[in-house]
């Protein structure tokens, strides 16, 4: 069963990355395929590190991740065009963020949304480091 559509944090920025739906994202079932939804988790949580760290932030730091879970909830066809992807972060958990993704058509309604689990890890040991309590302002309003 699927989860209540998620609700951004009133205390967090909401970031939103636009997305393009390609040739190749189209299945046999003329909809964009599952596998491509989990690219997408990974690819905003990616974008929105990079515009708010810099070079040398990005170069000590890296994220692992841990569990993607997607409830899909409308499919979005081979010609849709305005599709967004809306997402946040929960509170961190030692070396662990939880981030929210809510994909949305172009009149708003959810289409999946999901929630990744990322371990923030040292770049170069690639060793779990509890998150520095000044990574969250840059993801906070």
């Amino acid at each position: 069963m699927a989860r209540p559509v998620l609700e951004p944090r009133t205390d967090r920025e909401v970031f939103v990355v636009p997305l393009d739906i390609r040739p190749e994202h189209i299945d046999e079932n003329e909809h964009v395929n599952n596998v491509v939804y989990v690219g997408w988790l990974q690819d905003v949580g990616t974008a929105h590190w990079n515009a708010r760290f810099d070079d040398e932030t990005r170069t000590k730091w890296s994220w692992v991740a841990l569990r993607h879970e997607i409830d899909y909830l409308r499919p979005i066809q081979p010609d849709a065009a305005g599709i967004v992807a809306r997402t946040w972060v929960g509170d961190p958990q030692g070396p662990r963020f939880a981030r929210y993704v809510r994909i949305e058509d172009a009149e708003g309604r959810v289409c999946a949304q999901g929630i990744s689990e990322w371990c923030l890890v040292d770049a170069r040991t690639l060793r779990p480091h509890r998150i520095p309590a000044d990574m969250i302002a840059p993801f906070s309003r």
